[in-house]
């Protein structure tokens, strides 16, 4: 009953309530990172969802377009401006997907939404893990986010899924706040971002 119906609910609710209250936050972030990033305060990316679905997520841009002689991207690091790196430590980037949630695409708890080119490198079990909607938060969030390894990771994501209820979701809605205002497992060895996912060879 909550797994089908009570969490779409409440994701709605909340969603729409959070966007409300946070208006003048993405007001704020939204022109910050308008001139930082040369007119692209957003990032839209695919990212596969409930059972597999392709979806387009909606995030706060932190990292410019800047490139080398050569017109290849600078790393992740180096394109990280400081409205962005600011806005990465306090989870701001995550308030578009507010959006995703109001639209079904997502919920607020649930195993964050990767790449849609991990796909094929999923093993049986790793692949439960898009049977419920990804989320903004989640189970291996509050257990280490960035900071843990991709195999740690998707065994907490798993658990999430076997245990899904209403104790669940508050446990994790809850120790979330608590992550953020540490900003703790932000990094995964000093960088911008977590290492990509290659499967395991």
């Amino acid at each position: 009953m909550y797994k089908n119906y009570i969490k779409r609910i409440i994701d709605f609710m909340i969603a729409l309530v959070g966007l409300l209250i946070l208006s003048p936050v993405f007001i704020v972030v939204t022109i910050g990172l308008y001139f930082a990033n040369d007119g692209k305060p957003f990032f839209f990316q695919a990212r596969p969802g409930l059972k597999e679905k392709i979806f387009k997520i909606i995030k706060f841009k932190t990292m410019n377009d800047k490139k080398d002689a050569s017109g290849n991207l600078l790393s992740d690091a180096e394109r990280l401006t400081a409205i962005g790196a600011f806005v990465r430590k306090t989870s701001l980037d995550e308030i578009p997907q507010l959006i995703n949630i109001l639209k079904g695409d997502m919920s607020l708890i649930g195993p964050r939404p990767l790449l849609p080119q991990y796909l094929p490198l999923y093993n049986t079990i790793q692949k439960r893990r898009h049977d419920v909607r990804p989320g903004i938060t989640g189970w291996a969030q509050i257990n280490g986010r960035n900071a843990i390894s991709w195999e740690k990771k998707f065994e907490l994501d798993i658990w999430y899924v076997d245990h899904l209820s209403f104790a669940t979701d508050l446990k994790v809605f809850l120790n979330t706040f608590k992550k953020v205002f540490k900003r703790e497992g932000i990094n995964q060895g000093g960088q911008a971002t977590a290492e990509p996912f290659n499967g395991y060879n």
